[in-house]
């Protein structure tokens, strides 16, 4: 038999046509929050083509409300299923979890696209849509890469679980409910758009809101009044010296080239009800991170310390002081160790298949990581095809070749860390 990597590379050549019409059936599917079932539904298909076992249920309110890290925007998960689909090993070689999510976020304004928004449309070698690059293509990926071992007819000593979860764009209950319902593993890849960046840090966030009132008057006597405004910024500022305390605390080679590695953005600002009078409630809201090797409950109490600070020294706020709800979405932080054996692996599997060392970064944004290694324990690497440059934004798209180098990889990293224990016979 021919070694492994020169059979899958062939293998990966001949399925061109075959994984970017998958990945354009599942972008043809919008799979935003609360109606990810018929892209589940492909997903689903393809893993019953592949004789995975199958687990596929809708996540239980009842059941994770009173977990500390389950967030979420509804209480109802119908139409929302979760995909587990497991291919055993043999025993005795190391178990692999392939965490990608289903949900994408919304297309936002169709006139700013170039093509309908979840077209799937195929042009110089990208597909285009959203959620190709966040992260449809990434969850293509791994099922090449199980599909691709299996043609050789291989296997493999440890299990290879494979997930399609909702909800990670607003928190993560898809990945929380699969870690509680018993899904865990000798380690873990996430395929986010990293731009095939090896993340083997990641910081987490927080959405806060903070209240500030002012006293209404007239506009024509501004000077009778207080303006909640003027008072908001007094705490914009405040909360701007904190994340630059933070920040100097950072030390870490892998955050040398993000000029701010955990931003506190204020994102929305609400506040007055008439342009004449003077505004007497402002509300900020906004996304604070955290440092890959902090904890939830510091990053919280360094704000509640600050805003607490600002109410004792301002007079204002003395008598009327600002009011801070941790409220919507959150993403724990995660790291795994620069010489754990995952990283080895990822980084040689790399190696071979670019002929060149893989860039080692730490992630600016949060991923469903957070929850797997803090909740399950398991050693989390974010590696994929994509790339924020263009997730979330209008005329998404995803490089065709770098889908299938990722497949590749992670084929290779499939028999690296789950061993062989029967070689193939098949040839292509």
């Amino acid at each position: 038999m021919e070694h492994p990597q020169q059979l899958l590379h062939h293998w990966f050549l001949q399925q061109r046509k075959s994984g970017i019409e998958l990945l354009r059936r599942l972008v043809q599917e919008a799979s935003t929050q609360g109606n990810e079932a018929t892209a589940q539904a492909l997903i689903i298909e393809k893993c019953r083509q592949l004789q995975l076992e199958l687990d596929i249920w809708e996540p239980n309110y009842d059941e994770l409300k009173h977990h500390p890290y389950f967030v979420a925007s509804r209480s109802d998960f119908a139409n929302s299923p979760n995909v587990v689909a497991v291919w055993k090993g043999t025993g005795g070689g190391r178990s692999l979890i392939l965490n990608s999510h289903i949900d994408v976020v919304p297309e936002g304004d169709p006139n700013q696209w170039k093509a309908e928004p979840y077209s799937g449309i195929v042009k110089d070698g990208k597909v285009y849509g959203r959620g190709a690059s966040d992260m449809k293509g990434g969850t293509v990926s791994l099922l090449l890469a199980i599909e691709a071992i299996q043609s050789l007819g291989i296997r493999l000593k440890g299990d290879v679980i494979f997930q399609s979860v909702i909800e990670e764009e607003s928190g993560g209950t898809g990945t929380l409910a699969a870690i509680l319902r018993g899904y865990r593993a000798d380690g873990a890849i996430i395929p986010e758009p990293t731009n095939m960046k090896i993340f083997l840090k990641q910081q987490g966030s927080l959405w806060f809101r903070l209240t500030v009132q002012g006293k209404s008057a007239h506009g024509g006597t501004r000077y009778e009044g207080v303006s909640a405004l003027e008072k908001a910024w007094v705490v914009f500022e405040s909360v701007r010296q904190l994340e630059a305390e933070r920040n100097t605390r950072i030390h870490d080679p892998l955050y040398q080239n993000i000029p701010i590695p955990i931003p506190i953005n204020i994102g929305t600002v609400n506040g007055g009800t008439w342009p004449s009078s003077v505004p007497d409630c402002v509300i900020l809201e906004g996304r604070m991170g955290i440092a890959p090797n902090e904890t939830v409950e510091h990053a919280k109490q360094e704000m509640e310390e600050t805003i607490c600070s600002l109410n004792e020294r301002d007079k204002w706020f003395r008598a009327h002081p600002v009011q801070l709800e941790w409220f919507g979405a959150q993403w724990l932080p995660s790291s795994i160790d620069d010489t754990h054996p995952l990283m080895n692996a990822m980084m040689d599997v790399y190696r071979r298949v670019k002929g060149e060392d893989p860039i080692i970064e730490a992630s600016p944004w949060g991923t469903d990581g957070g929850l797997l290694t803090q909740v399950g324990a398991i050693p989390t690497i974010v590696f994929g095809p994509g790339t924020t440059a263009v997730a979330h934004y209008p005329n998404e798209y995803i490089e065709i070749d770098r889908m299938f180098d990722v497949a590749e990889m992670i084929a290779l990293l499939i028999l690296d860390w789950c061993e062989i224990a029967q070689a193939g016979r098949r040839k292509l």
